[in-house]
């Protein structure tokens, strides 16, 4: 009887002992438990706390556009210069006779003015042509040259008086040249209006020198036309 109480106390300490570990594991489950629900808790009311603006900032998804790069404009080399036209020089038309204008000095001009030499004596009479040269026609009549620059004539004087009043005009004289070159007569065919410059041509046309005219290789007297411009 003894046995049987002992085995039956020891039977029951065992009962007590499972029922008290079966009871530790489930208090150590809920433990547990409540530890991850009370954790979920804890995070769930942190996500509350956030605010709106930031919930919204950090749910927003930035988005990143790439730009492609511009295109470099290409340079465009500027066109050639067009060819400049060439400037070619008019001829102009040759004066049929020069035009000389007075020297501007101070020296007063001499009183004469008409070259007046005696009268040359006639050339004897020329031998009776034959019929071979009458029938020939004559050489054509070169005028006397009087603008030559190796006669090396001097510009009429432009009188003082007539500078200072502004006195201007062209003087046109009729000159009787003869064989050897020289003025036998000037006369004064056209006037500038001004007795003070007529006069200065008239004496300075009586001293120059002309290559007389020719007809082949024959020297003649003959008359010319001599213009004189007085300009300022």
């Amino acid at each position: 009887m003894p046995n049987e109480e002992f085995l039956a106390g020891a039977g029951a300490e065992r009962i007590r002992a499972a029922h008290h570990g079966a009871d530790s594991r489930w208090l150590r489950g809920i433990a547990q438990w409540t530890l991850v629900v009370a954790a979920h808790a804890v995070i769930l009311w942190g996500a509350l706390q956030i605010s709106p603006q930031a919930r919204q900032a950090v749910g927003e998804i930035i988005q990143a556009t790439l730009i492609a790069p511009q295109a470099q404009p290409q340079l465009v080399p500027p066109p050639p210069e067009p060819p400049r036209p060439k400037i070619v020089p008019k001829l102009r038309p040759t004066p049929p006779a020069p035009v000389l204008a007075a020297a501007p000095r101070d020296e007063a001009p001499a009183a004469a003015f008409i070259v007046d030499p005696p009268p040359a004596e006639p050339a004897p009479a020329a031998p009776a042509a034959t019929a071979a040269a009458a029938q020939a026609e004559p050489a054509p009549l070169i005028p006397p040259i009087f603008n030559a620059d190796y006669l090396d004539n001097p510009s009429p004087i432009y009188p003082a008086l007539s500078r200072q009043r502004g006195e201007t005009g062209r003087v046109l004289l009729h000159v009787h040249i003869l064989a050897n070159g020289r003025a036998e007569r000037v006369e004064l065919k056209t006037s500038s209006g001004f007795e003070r410059l007529d006069r200065s041509a008239l004496e300075a046309v009586a001293r120059w020198r002309f290559v007389p005219a020719r007809r082949g290789n024959e020297r003649l007297a003959a008359w010319v036309l001599v213009p004189i411009s007085f300009v300022m």
